[in-house]
């Protein structure tokens, strides 16, 4: 293994273990955000081999975010690409490890990509960039569905460009499992997160067509293969819908919110008259003022090497197609209703490689090209170089340090909502029905969740206060279960009536 592969190969191990730092330290193991929270218990009740749950009898006390419940069943409402894997992670007990390995693989699908673009020296600089960032680590030690997507989106890239090597260069693997492996990807990503998937792959379908019009049969039938494969996955998606809603064209989202649609109108979003262009603006605004921040963790400063990567690459096909994942991403979900902010933009996550090739690019260029003179070209160099050490030392020492501390306890939920249910007093109360007053906001019953499984058969289970006669309804449907009235603002004091 040459010394480049090397250094990446510890680079990607370095990246479990830091994702896994951050996933312990910052988020300590556990959902935070809806979103999280509904992957969880899809997770758990996937790897128990079901796909729905019968709804308990009161929905509106027994809620989990993002959990449905129609015609009498209970189940998520995400497809199963990232629940199905994340399963896997429940049953092994291994749930806390899935996204930091799946952060290394991504490290190391980088810098495969960047050699492949570009060269190992860019590569490698990519690789840091990726691995020092803010935005890659909040979004590797979370639970949710974008280190898989980001991984699914590097291996179909890989695998395009391994189908239809340039003239010069031999095809490195079989072309029957380059073709597989690329549509397979995409397929899976659109099981995974069906949007970002059209979004991804919408710059190599245009050169899909271009290969087409242009390529020999063997090229159209290596197109119309992964074509071919990539809308047989896809498939699986109207296939789920039929299976937990009875119509395959129901999405399960506008079961939970009616308006969680892409598009644009009055039927679109939850703002006043729907989803415009001036919301797609404030959106965009809300992304990227986060985002400049967050992908490197140079204040506002992200962008610098950008133009000038994109001119080195002007002449690089392949890098610009790379290059095009990312701007893909932000026009599409210009047509989304809402922004991201809270782990950075990460509805660009998936096309994050294209942010860190151009810039790793664009550093090499300022370097070695824009003096000719050697003296001058020296100089050029060792602007670049301090300029980089103090770019990467100011996120290091200062903005990552704090942007994880702000993370951390994120909407106040933490592991010390759990001490009260440890305690020996409270095991004996088991199994209990916990009725949960929260004062301040929903998360705290939601942060609860964690301590109790899909299937409710947990020594505690928790429900939502609705009233005093909704939930001495509610204490009827558990006569087995001891009832608890618990009130978030006494963490330490279980009530055996309301108070």
């Amino acid at each position: 293994m040459k010394y480049a592969d090397l250094s990446a190969f510890f680079l990607s191990l370095a990246a479990i273990l830091i994702s896994y730092l951050v996933a312990d330290r910052v988020f300590e193991r556990i959902p935070h955000i809806e979103d999280e929270m509904a992957y969880v218990w899809q997770a758990q009740v996937i790897a128990h081999g079901n796909l729905t749950l019968p709804s308990p009898r009161d929905t509106k006390s027994m809620i989990t975010p993002f959990v449905v419940d129609y015609n009498g069943r209970r189940f998520g409402k995400y497809p199963l690409g990232w629940p199905l894997v994340l399963a896997f992670g429940v049953a092994l007990n291994l749930r806390d490890w899935v996204n930091p390995m799946l952060a290394g693989l991504g490290i190391w699908l980088t810098y495969c990509l960047g050699k492949k673009i570009l060269d190992q020296r860019m590569a490698l600089l990519a690789v840091a960039l990726t691995l020092t960032s803010p935005f890659f680590l909040m979004n590797s030690g979370s639970l949710l569905s974008h280190p898989l997507a980001l991984v699914l989106s590097l291996a179909f890239a890989l695998a395009w460009f391994d189908s239809f090597p340039q003239a010069e260069t031999p095809a490195p693997l079989p072309a029957w499992l380059t073709v597989s492996v690329a549509g397979l990807s995409l397929g899976v990503l659109a099981l995974t997160r069906p949007f970002t998937s059209i979004a991804v792959g919408l710059p190599f379908f245009i050169h899909g067509l271009f290969l087409l019009a242009r390529g020999d049969k063997s090229t159209r039938f290596k197109i119309l293969t992964i074509g071919a494969l990539t809308v047989f996955v896809a498939a699986l998606i109207p296939l789920w819908q039929f299976v937990v809603t009875g119509d395959p064209t129901l999405n399960p989202y506008t079961l939970w919110w009616k308006y969680d649609k892409v598009g644009f109108g009055a039927d679109f979003g939850n703002q006043p008259g729907g989803h415009d262009l001036y919301q797609a603006w404030l959106n965009l605004k809300l992304s990227f003022s986060a985002g400049w921040s967050d992908f490197f963790g140079w204040k506002n400063a992200s962008w610098i090497f950008l133009p000038f990567g994109l001119f080195s690459i002007r002449k690089n096909r392949r890098a610009w197609l790379v290059a095009s994942v990312f701007v893909s991403l932000v026009l599409l979900y210009v047509a989304y209703w809402i922004g991201s902010d809270l782990y950075g933009p990460r509805y660009y996550y998936e096309g994050f490689y294209s942010l860190t090739l151009v810039s790793a690019a664009g550093m090499f260029w300022l370097a070695e090209s824009v003096a000719q003179e050697s003296r001058a070209r020296k100089w050029t160099q060792s602007a670049v170089i301090l300029l980089g050490v103090f770019l990467f030392s100011y996120n290091l020492l200062i903005y990552l340090p704090k942007r994880l501390d702000d993370m951390t306890g994120l909407y106040g939920i933490t592991r010390g909502m759990f001490a009260p249910f440890e305690s020996a007093q409270a095991q004996k109360q088991t199994p209990a029905l916990v009725v949960v007053h929260f004062t301040k906001a929903w998360t705290e019953y939601g942060g609860l969740l964690e301590l109790q499984n899909a299937e409710l058969t947990s020594p505690f289970i928790f429900a939502l206060s609705r009233g005093a006669r909704a939930d001495a309804a509610l204490a009827h449907d558990y006569p087995n279960r001891r009832v608890i009235y618990y009130y978030a603002d006494e963490p330490n004091k279980f009530y055996t009536s309301p108070k």
